[in-house]
This record gives C-alpha cells, sequence and structure tokens, in this order.
C-alpha cells in the first residue's frame, strides 16, 4: 500500500472495568467524550469516538468493561462489550500493567477471534520498578500470539501517540466515514447526561451511581445563545433520594455546578442546567427503562 492511500478503519477498546479504557479513547481524541471515575462500570454503552490522522480517520470504540454480572442492565453491558470484538478491524486490549495477568480474560474474550490484536499495557506510571515492565510485557506475551504490546500512561498520556501510530499501520484502505471536524457520532444530549452521571459517580456515596440513570428532557437554545438543559436524575429507591439531594439541596446544587461546567466546555457557550430527581423503582431490571434511557 502506498504511503499517501487513505486509511480508515474501527478499532474497539476492551478490557475489564478499571483498565482506563474510556481515560485512553478522551486521551486520543483530546476531548472529554467519555465519563470517567474511580468506580468500575462507570461506562455503560458503546461509544464512538473518532480520529483523523494525516493519511485517513480512525474510529475508536469504547466499551463497557468486561465483568461478572447479575442484574439486566450489568448483562446488557456486558454483551455491548462483547459484540465490540465484532465487526472491527482491530482489538486494543487494555490491561493494568501493575496488576497481575489476567489469563482468564484472554480466554474469555477472545477465543475465535480472528483479527489483530495489540495489547495495551496501561498505568505503566504505578510500576514501582521499571523493570518489571519487561517481565510484565513476557507474560502477558505468552497468553496470545498479539500483534504487539505497547506500554502507556493514558493518564499522562506517555505513549499514546505512538500507540495511534502502531494503530494506523493496521488500518486498511478506505475513505473516511464522517466529518473531520467532529469527535463522536453521539448525540450531544447522551453526551450531557453522561457528564451529569459522572458528577453523581465522583460526588456521592457507592451505593448510588449504580442506581442511577440520567435523562435530558429537555434542551433548547435560547435567542441569547444560552442553553437551557432540564435533566431528570431517576433512582431505584426513594430512600436514595435524600443522598443525591443533600442537606438542603447542597448535593443537587454541587452536581449541577460541576456538570454544567463540563457541559459548557462541550457546547462552547453558557448553559442553564436545572436537575430534579424521579423514583423509577426497580429500573435496571425492567425491560422498558432499559430502552427508554438507552441500556437496550
Amino acid at each position: 500500500m502506498k504511503n499517501n492511500e487513505s486509511k480508515f478503519g474501527y478499532v474497539s477498546i476492551i478490557g475489564r472495568p478499571n483498565v482506563g479504557k474510556s481515560t485512553l479513547l478522551n486521551r486520543i481524541i483530546g476531548e472529554k467524550i467519555v465519563i470517567t471515575s474511580d468506580k468500575p462500570q462507570t461506562t455503560r454503552n458503546r461509544i464512538q469516538g473518532i480520529h483523523n490522522i494525516p493519511n485517513g480517520q480512525i474510529v475508536f470504540i469504547d466499551t463497557p468493561g468486561i465483568h461478572a454480572c447479575h442484574s439486566r442492565l450489568n448483562k446488557g453491558m456486558v454483551e455491548a462489550a462483547m459484540a465490540a470484538v465484532r465487526g472491527v478491524d482491530l482489538l486494543l486490549l487494555v490491561v493494568d500493567a501493575s496488576a497481575g495477568v489476567d489469563d482468564r480474560l484472554v480466554s474469555e474474550v477472545l477465543k475465535g477471534v480472528n483479527i489483530p490484536v495489540v495489547l495495551v499495557l496501561n498505568k505503566v506510571d504505578l510500576l514501582a520498578d521499571k523493570r518489571l515492565l519487561l517481565e510484565k510485557i513476557a507474560a502477558w506475551s505468552v497468553q496470545h500470539p498479539f500483534r504487539e504490546i505497547v506500554p502507556i500512561s493514558a493518564g499522562s498520556g506517555d505513549g499514546v501517540e505512538g500507540l495511534v501510530g502502531t494503530v494506523s499501520t493496521y488500518l486498511p484502505e478506505g475513505q473516511p466515514m464522517f466529518p473531520d471536524d467532529i469527535l463522536t457520532d453521539m448525540p450531544e444530549k447522551f453526551i450531557v447526561a453522561e457528564m451529569i452521571r459522572e458528577k453523581i459517580f465522583r460526588l456521592t456515596r457507592d451505593e448510588i451511581p449504580y442506581s442511577t440513570a440520567v435523562v435530558v428532557e429537555s434542551f433548547v437554545e435560547r435567542p441569547n445563545g444560552v442553553v437551557a438543559i432540564a435533566a431528570a436524575i431517576c433512582l431505584e429507591r426513594a430512600t436514595q433520594k435524600g443522598i443525591i439531594i443533600g442537606k438542603k439541596g447542597d448535593m443537587l446544587k454541587k452536581i449541577g455546578s460541576q456538570a454544567r461546567q463540563d457541559i459548557e466546555r462541550l457546547l462552547g457557550t453558557r448553559v442553564f442546567l436545572e436537575l430534579f430527581v424521579k423514583i423509577e423503582e426497580n429500573w435496571s431490571e425492567r425491560t422498558s427503562k432499559l430502552r427508554e434511557f438507552g441500556y437496550e
């Protein structure tokens, strides 16, 4: 293939929860389009990030973490992640370099896969002794015939540019599918809802985030350029309402204030954000609600 031929391809980012998949996608794209937190299972949907390179375009697909699942919601998340293994040109299997070798992950996810797989050793900055990196590479290399093993730190950005260069070598010939000025094909309403949900993950107790869905109920640009957004925070139990609202509404205000700052950066304009709380009992087990909230 000649160097001046255009390349285009789909690349899925897969792995366990909390290995840094979403952080990696945001780093590659250069903007926050996927929410992150230190809690597992933050990402619930397949999210496409569009990255232009000098000779083409790469569509990266961020996926929910692959984990043992029990609820309907979690089963749907894992199914979405596993589906991302199919119909793409390359897989990036992201693992935590500071953790042990997860051979069960390889056997579960890569069984029968016949497309190139690049292993991404993330969080190498957490290795106390850098000599351990060679040991990690050696240990992982016997798990699967990876095309490449690339050490990076998605948090600091070290090695990410080189990873993108590696990815580009595996892309097939093709013309870009998306305009060069968009970062994702996800609707703005979806990203706004996710930004609000991220703040709930970051600011509330451990039991709250997993019972939370956010639905943008109105999204209106006013004549003065301000975007007015009204969003419902949907909870499964009435007892959770007080935690989200907080004393004298302090927690809800904090969630709204931090989310509004991110949304304004995303939209490039002033935002008026109104949040309110709704109870949708046992929504994570109800097919109709999972579909309404965009999880099926």
